[in-house]
């Protein structure tokens, strides 16, 4: 007898000791807080109830007691003359059988006995629990990367596609990880991975796709290179040297405008550090790709001038579009300033975000039409 009376109090309540256990095990591996998880299986019960008996509506109330580590549910039920819907209503006999003081109109709260669920609201319960432990872990995992965004992590390649090239790597963030792709169009031309290398690529977005967060990284994001000098350049990390603009052709060339806001500091000088060490660290993370550290100024002649380096300038002219100028170099440096197949002229005007036409000193200025006969041939049409 008394072994029967210590498991009667027991016989209502659902045992979830394991399960408050492994909570407390997710909370401490994950950081998912038991509060959280707690929500969740409330959820999960009145789901499963429900399931068996859709006549039940909102009348469903779970006491979740963390402290003792039960779970115990109730229906509530509106006690009336006439009994329509036994799922919430019952009578006033029958009511004061349960409590002897209950009156018409009263709401009171009947013990649902959790063994008595089917397999179906087992299940049921079961997978939104599990569900709410993906969300909070998916949840974790998009907050910690999304503050990654336009920041440089470093991944480990797992596999790597034979046919296409492309990489899937494990990045990771603080105590929360994540698979992402590295598409073959984000990879660096002649860059080759095997799985178990470590490279470091960089966050483009964040996205919170069906399946979870959504990694975007790139190799050949001209935001890469900025991060690196970052990591590399104290003077750029506290703000004495500020990157002012870069363009990149990933894998070949990159170049790099800066400005000092300290007159007294030599931000190319800072840049390219003691013996080249700063700069040869970041070419050497980049596999060789070269670059070009030129002087930002406000003087538009004068930074076009600098972004066509290594290729001296002789004058530039802004042309009256405001968007154009006209730069002259020495005969023997026109094909260094194009560069080969044009790439240094067009990583110039991307550095600067103008138009620049290259002319020989040789060559003549080209003639301007007279704005007489442009206005005549107007009228005529």
């Amino acid at each position: 007898m008394p072994k029967k009376n210590q498991k009667a109090p027991q016989s209502h309540e659902l045992d979830v000791t394991e399960f408050f256990a492994a909570i407390d095990l997710i909370e401490q591996e994950k950081g998912i807080p038991k509060g959280y998880m707690l929500e969740k299986i409330t959820l999960a019960l009145v789901s499963a109830y429900k399931k068996d008996h859709p006549d039940a509506g909102e009348n469903i109330v779970v006491d979740a007691n963390q402290e003792k580590g039960t779970v115990r549910m109730y229906l509530k039920k509106d006690v009336v003359e006439t009994v329509d819907n036994p799922a919430t209503e019952i009578s006033l006999d029958e009511a004061q059988l349960k409590l002897p003081q209950a009156q018409l109109g009263d709401v009171i709260s009947m013990e649902i006995k959790t063994r008595d669920f089917g397999r179906i609201a087992a299940q049921t319960a079961r997978q939104v629990i599990i569900q709410g432990m993906r969300e909070a872990e998916r949840g974790m995992i998009f907050n910690e990367f999304s503050s990654k965004e336009h920041e440089i992590v470093t991944g480990l390649v797992t596999r790597v596609d034979p046919r296409t090239g492309g990489a899937s790597l494990r990045i990771t963030s603080g105590s929360e990880w994540t698979e992402a792709y590295l598409a073959p169009g984000e990879q660096v031309k002649g860059e080759s991975y095997m799985e178990g290398m470590r490279i470091k690529v960089y966050v483009v977005e964040v996205r919170n796709a069906t399946r979870g967060p959504q990694v975007l990284i790139s190799r050949t994001h001209p935001g890469l290179v900025k991060r690196l000098f970052e990591l590399e350049v104290p003077e750029i990390y506290d703000g004495t040297v500020e990157v002012k603009s870069i363009s990149r052709e990933a894998g070949s060339r990159t170049k790099l405008a800066v400005w000092a806001n300290d007159p007294n500091v030599d931000p190319i000088g800072a840049c390219v550090g003691p013996k080249g060490q700063r700069v040869n660290n970041i070419v050497e993370e980049l596999k060789g790709e070269k670059v070009d550290i030129i002087k930002w100024s406000e003087d538009p002649a004068e930074y076009v001038s600098a972004a066509l380096a290594p290729a001296d300038v002789i004058s530039v002219t802004i042309l009256e579009d405001g968007k154009s100028c006209r730069v002259v170099v020495p005969d023997d440096q026109l094909s260094l300033a194009i560069g080969k197949e044009g790439q240094n002229a067009r990583l110039a005007a991307k550095l600067t975000g103008w138009k620049i036409d290259i002319k020989p000193a040789s060559a003549p200025e080209p003639e301007e039409e007279p704005e007489e006969e442009e206005d005549l041939i107007a009228e005529e049409e």
